[in-house]
């Protein structure tokens, strides 16, 4: 064999051997994707719709379960969204509201005692250790919502999280989008990792319905976006009977 071709088969053999170490590098960096499941519990009182002349009120209760395995690196909530069916109405700008920078100095306690439209709970862990958030739903106005978090362990942090409610078309009647501030999702250097969201909010006409559908199901859909990237969709529907003919 000629040594220049000798010479050409061994650049060959050494660019293969680079690519192959090449990949195996690029698979190893590539994380394993958390086996995360989502489940969602929602109900809406009472379950009989009003109409666009007469919107019927109602109080929502949500329960979120994130189940993530105990031998993963657990991710952590970035952001939460829900669809909410057509037939809803939000009617924060005919309560009173409370601003972001009322509760950032002061708290709910400062607030309008009439933009009060709810309350809530968390389960999770700091390092493996339970902890508990409580959650106010503050009525902010037209597109705003807030759910004021106060934690204690494994340090005091309290914050508002901006829900951000956006008017839709079609099936669904609103977006409702909410991101994690970072300062509730590291506390005192530990990630908190939520398992457990319930959330029961509603007062008046605030939150109200002016339809139900041919099939009496109010469709829904909540997403979950993680600190890794991920992201967790799950649809549903809640039982409804129409307005009552007059």
């Amino acid at each position: 064999m000629r040594p220049t071709r000798r010479r050409a088969i061994a650049l060959v053999l050494s660019v293969a051997a680079l690519a192959a170490l090449a990949a195996v590098a690029a698979s190893a960096q590539q994380p394993t994707q958390v086996p995360i499941k989502l489940r969602v519990e929602a109900k809406v009182t009472p379950n009989r719709a009003g109409t666009p002349r007469k919107p019927q009120g109602v109080r929502i209760g949500v329960v979120a379960h994130i189940d993530i395995p105990s031998d993963y690196d657990p991710p952590l909530v970035e952001k939460v969204e829900v669809w909410f069916p057509r037939g809803g109405v939000y009617n924060g700008h005919r309560y009173p509201s409370c601003s972001q920078a009322t509760l950032d100095r002061r708290g709910p306690s400062a607030c309008p005692k009439g933009a009060i439209m709810g309350s809530g709970r968390g389960t999770a862990t700091a390092d493996r250790v339970p902890t508990y958030p409580r959650i106010t739903v503050v009525n902010g106005g037209r597109d705003r919502a807030y759910f004021y978090t106060v934690m204690t362990n494994p340090a005091r942090v309290q914050a508002p999280v901006v829900g951000k409610v956006r008017k839709l078309g079609g099936r669904w009647s609103y977006h409702l989008s909410a991101t994690i501030p970072k300062n509730l999702q590291i506390v005192a250097g530990v990630p908190i990792v939520l398992n457990k969201l319930e959330i029961n909010a509603g007062r008046g006409s605030w939150l109200a319905t002016t339809s139900c559908p041919s099939n009496r199901r109010w469709p829904y859909k909540a997403r979950v976006t993680f600190d890794d990237g991920q992201v967790l969709d799950y649809a549903d529907s809640v039982p409804c009977r129409p307005a009552r003919r007059r």
